[in-house]
């Protein structure tokens, strides 16, 4: 919500009134998209993409530190290729979208969009693998996938969204389970560095596992609508799509083996929980490590004598100190700009103004609380250091919060529906039986988000069918 000392902006709709309108007028407002002429397919307009790039650059740094290579793999997957992996076109068939015309001639084997590209990996890599020497293979594409969505919002399921997809080729099974293990922490490293996100981290069942897979593990993170939303998932393949695809390699034993496969991929929907996560009723809220402009210099009464040439002074050393700071010299009124950088989301707004450069200070204001900070001008870059950290620190801890006390522990059917009703995570023990998981979202329209890494069982019994409960889960409704 936004915080009691700042005025509601008006065209930006409450959270408390119309939470989904206000994730749409935010997206909207704060210039992050537009929609194009073709249902789901969205325009990433330049402040967007920004964050996205963010995002990118923290990754593909992790990724070549753990020895990641970057590749680029067709846009297009001939439907014979695709139809190798009984699983996995199965479970994508129903979003596919498919060429069937090329130059105005028929297409003989029509091509499908790429909705991930698993098959187009494991193809190329039955041609480039024939020994452990050549293991393991570590690679990763940014690109953008196509799936058929029958229902579409923006960032959070389109159907067109960008996204990284690494996808490894191992020696062994233990090695292609440390690395889907591996890149799992990574991803939870990006939530709380970088998107000031806690995220829950655990395996998938089996209903909700990825097509293909042998294990899906996952980074779920809890708005706060408290609803569940999936953030990123790597997957164990096993031998599966290698056999289909003819992926052998001369083992240290002489003998010919399949390698073990994994893949893992996030994609723009993060831009949706940071929207959601950290955003009030005046809009953005951005964390500074991942904000493309982490301060906005303001010069207040600008037409006076050297308020602008002190603004520019002031940006520069802003600058010089490394972080990304954006002067906006417009002739727009001070007014109008506080309101729509705090929209946009900036975490640090610099004023500056004739009484400022008269008593030497400058005026700082902190968009996730509000607060202003004066200083000295000479104290100015080591402060708004500072606060980049403070900043993000507070608004993981609220986040994380708002986490912890939306678990709630559930004994029966009643207090399970009950606790998703509120909102947040339901956690019960539970059987591993489908037919019980196939019926609390019946029931309730929930669905298992993640067993969870750390499991301290609580019940004897699943409260759905009285059978001995097996493993912890946690049920919430979810994008």
């Amino acid at each position: 919500m936004a915080n009691e000392n700042q005025i509601k902006n008006s065209s930006i709709t409450r959270q408390e009134d119309d939470f989904a309108q206000w994730y749409t007028d935010v997206c909207k407002k704060a210039e992050l998209m537009d929609y194009s002429s073709v249902k789901g397919f969205i325009i990433y307009r330049p402040y967007g993409y920004a964050i996205w790039e963010q995002i990118q650059e923290y990754l593909n740094k992790r990724f070549k530190e753990t020895g990641h290579e970057n590749v680029y793999m067709p846009t297009v997957i001939p439907t014979s290729l695709l139809q190798k992996e009984k699983d996995h076109i199965e479970g994508f068939a129903p979003e596919c979208l498919v060429a069937n015309v090329g130059g105005g001639e028929p297409i003989e084997d029509p091509l499908i969009i790429r909705p991930t590209s698993e098959t187009l990996f494991t193809e190329h890599y039955a041609k480039i693998i024939s020994s452990y020497r050549d293991l393991p293979k570590l690679y990763n594409q940014w690109c953008s996938v196509v799936r058929w969505e029958k229902t579409t919002r923006p960032f959070l399921r389109g159907a067109e969204f960008l996204w990284q997809e690494g996808h490894t080729m191992h020696e062994t099974e233990q090695e292609a389970r440390t690395e889907a293990l591996k890149m799992l922490e990574i991803y939870d490293d990006l939530g709380r560095d970088l998107l000031a996100i806690p995220f829950t981290k655990g395996r998938k069942t089996e209903k909700e596992k990825f097509a293909g897979a042998v294990e899906t593990y996952s980074i779920e993170a809890l708005m706060p609508d408290g609803k569940g939303l999936q953030s990123g998932t790597t997957h164990y393949f096993g031998t599966g799509f290698a056999k289909a695809f003819g992926v052998t390699f001369q083992g240290r034993d002489g003998k010919l083996a399949n390698p073990h496969q994994t893949s893992w991929g996030v994609s723009t929907r993060l831009l949706g929980a940071i929207i959601m996560v950290h955003g009030d009723d005046n809009g953005l809220v951005l964390p500074p490590h991942v904000a493309p402009i982490q301060v906005v210099v303001i010069p207040v009464a600008a037409n006076k004598p050297g308020v602008i040439p002190a603004a520019r002074e002031l940006t520069d050393m802003i600058k010089a100190s490394g972080v990304r700071v954006k002067l906006d010299e417009s002739d727009k009124s001070a007014g109008w700009k506080f309101s729509e950088y705090e929209m946009k989301g900036v975490p640090i707004r610099v004023e500056i103004g004739p009484r400022d450069i008269e008593a030497g200070n400058v005026t700082l204001v902190k968009r996730n609380t509000g607060e202003k900070i004066t200083v000295k001008k000479e104290e100015m870059v080591a402060t708004i250091n500072k606060l980049i950290d403070e900043i993000h620190d507070e608004m993981y801890k609220k986040a994380l919060a708002y986490l912890l006390n939306h678990v709630t522990e559930v004994h029966n059917m009643d207090e399970l529906n009950a606790a998703l009703e509120k909102g947040g995570y339901a956690k019960m023990m539970w059987c591993e039986d489908e037919e019980c998981e196939n019926k609390i979202k019946e029931l309730t329209n929930a669905t298992a988000r993640c067993i969870p890494f750390n499991q301290i069982p609580f019940d004897d019994v699943c409260p759905v069918c009285g059978k001995k409960a097996k493993k912890v889960v946690l049920f919430a409704k979810a994008y």
